[in-house]
């Protein structure tokens, strides 16, 4: 004959069942905490990885830019002595150039500025005579997009320079070396092509060549 089951071994286990729960309980927020700090160390280790290797781009980012800036120094001071060189060469051969395209040239000058500030420009040479200006860029290398600026200048040189606004403005472009079709492109645009032949410079347009008066 089986034992009865009494209230005090029903509570007995329950109390039994209950220490278990809680034991599981305790084990289970233990576990759960545990992963919770191991996904932080984790989450932390990746947050410093990172700001690690942002602070490494970084001063990566700061040396490249250091270099290209000292490069880019370098590139535009033997730009501009490459042009200054141009300048050199050409201006001496200024008056006789033109002198050959009946342009009788009295007077060159360099770097001329503008006077006037609402109007700023530059020109490499400026060639004068009794009524007529003949404006030079020199490159060491000529562009199109050279051409298309020197052109743009010469739309609104008598703006920034009105005390030649009665004068015929003729334009011309110059350079060591010209990028292929170049030369044929700034003829079609009216302007003068002055490149080396030798140790001398020429005017490389035909005399077929008519130039444009500008302005």
């Amino acid at each position: 004959m089986s034992e009865s089951v009494t209230i005090a071994d029903i509570y007995k286990l329950f109390e039994q069942t209950n220490a278990a729960l809680e034991r599981s309980q305790v084990e289970f927020n233990r576990s759960i905490a545990e992963s919770r700090a191991e996904a932080d160390r984790r989450a932390a280790e990746a947050d410093r990885r990172a700001a690690e290797s942002k602070a490494e781009a970084d001063r990566n980012m700061t040396k490249l830019e250091k270099t290209v800036e000292r490069t880019s120094k370098a590139v535009d001071g033997l730009t501009t002595r490459w042009g200054r060189f141009v300048e050199e060469l050409v201006r001496p051969a200024v008056v006789r150039l033109f002198r050959d395209r009946d342009i009788l040239i009295t007077r060159t000058m360099e770097r001329v500025r503008s006077p006037q500030s609402d109007f700023p420009m530059e020109i490499d040479i400026l060639g004068v005579n009794g009524m007529k200006v003949v404006a030079v860029e020199c490159k060491s290398r000529l562009s199109k997009d050279d051409v298309d600026e020197m052109c743009d200048r010469l739309i609104r040189f008598k703006q920034s320079f009105p005390e030649y606004a009665q004068y015929t403005l003729y334009g011309a472009v110059a350079g060591i070396e010209i990028n292929e079709g170049v030369d044929a492109y700034a003829y079609r645009k009216g302007l003068f092509v002055i490149r080396t032949n030798g140790d001398a410079v020429e005017i490389a347009n035909d005399q077929k060549f008519r130039p444009i008066a500008w302005g």
